[in-house]
């Protein structure tokens, strides 16, 4: 029975989301133009599909030749309106992803608002020199048409075999994919097989013009805490604690490098608080030979945030950085597939510098 009423909730969902699209599409809703570059880093799906290590892969290295600023709806948070992230903020206040971004590029302005086009008109009047933005998480907030859709596809979850949410993970439709640009498969398998990766880009039925990269997670370093890289030894005994959108990744990636005695898996955006610190204790306590707790950048966030964590708990709390690293398709080496993507941005923006900044143009 419940199974039944997840189907015909999906079927609901879907009419409704395609009936929104149709209008955008006719322009009948019409999305707003912007004479600087928005790239749109988003997806189809709901959980985790890689979406904020790719906003750093691009703030790093957009802002080389740019003024780069991030805009985020800053989803968990508890307060609303537009509102500029600091280092210091509680994530309660401007969502755990917006936070993190922020501490990683101090120097990069980084803004939540849950209506994007207030956001890119109070960012812009705030941040005059800004001159191109990076929208998290904004494929389906149409009323902003960006220059540059990049959407994310988790590997282990083929879009073209999913089902609209409830009864599965689609939160748009797959005609929407056509707006893409550009693709980029995450969490691809330590051994990708190419006939595979042939097959879901098949999935996607793309067009000619649309770019497509496969990547996986790679960890560039344990920190604690406070911030401190840590050389910690491979194969230790961990209990690992994870609040992302797709645990599981996180858990089979970890146990690539330690010994996981124990999970902790919390739903996305989870809110910890001081009666959590109880579970963590007795998660060490029932695991002895545990050298620490391993978690997610996300969650050491939210977790640094909270004051009264014992010192004899903090202390044996580490957290992966996790950045991303391309996967090699056909005669093409995983560097020079991370060498195209930049070309093709910088080709593309450069391409709108060069127009009268009016319109529209894609990849």
């Amino acid at each position: 029975m419940k199974m039944f009423l997840q189907k015909i909730a999906a079927l609901l969902y879907g009419m409704v989301i395609r009936v929104r699209n149709m209008l955008f599409d006719k322009e009948i809703l019409r999305g707003k133009e912007y004479d600087i570059p928005i790239v749109c880093i988003g997806n189809i799906t709901a959980g985790g599909t890689g979406k904020t290590p790719m906003v750093e892969l691009m703030i790093t290295h957009l802002s080389k030749s740019r003024r780069v600023a991030v805009l985020s709806r800053g989803y968990g948070r508890k307060t609303k309106g537009y509102r500029v992230v600091d280092p210091f903020d509680h994530y309660t206040d401007v969502g755990d992803e917006p936070l993190q971004i922020k501490r990683k590029f101090p120097d990069v302005p980084v803004v939540v608002c849950e209506r994007r086009t207030e956001g890119i008109e109070r960012l812009r009047e705030q941040f005059s020199d800004v001159d191109l933005i990076i929208m998290d998480d904004g494929f389906q907030h149409r009323w902003v048409k960006p220059y540059i859709n990049i959407v994310m596809i988790d590997y282990t979850r083929p879009v073209d075999k999913d089902d609209f949410m409830p009864a599965g993970q689609l939160r748009d439709s797959m005609d929407s994919l056509d707006r893409a640009n550009i693709f980029v498969f995450t969490k691809c398998p330590a051994r990708t097989l190419q006939r595979d990766m042939s097959l879901m880009i098949a999935g996607l039925k793309k067009k000619p013009s649309q770019a497509t990269f496969f990547t996986r997670p790679m960890c560039q370093d344990v920190r604690s805490m406070d911030g401190i890289p840590m050389l910690l030894p491979m194969h230790s005994k961990v209990v690992a604690l994870s609040g992302i959108g797709n645990n599981d990744a996180f858990f089979e990636g970890i146990k690539q490098r330690y010994k996981v005695l124990h999970t902790i898996g919390l739903q996305d955006h989870y809110q910890y608080r001081s009666a959590d610190f109880e579970l963590l204790e007795s998660a060490l306590e029932s695991n002895p030979e545990a050298s620490f707790i391993l978690t997610t950048e996300k969650d050491a966030v939210k977790l640094s945030s909270m004051d009264d964590m014992p010192e004899s708990l903090r202390s044996r709390i580490f957290y992966e950085c996790i950045g991303t690293e391309f996967v090699p398709y056909g005669d093409t080496t995983a560097k020079e597939m991370e060498q195209s993507l930049y070309e093709l941005l910088d080709k593309e923006i450069k391409k709108f510098n060069s127009s009268d900044g009016t319109h529209i143009r894609g990849c």
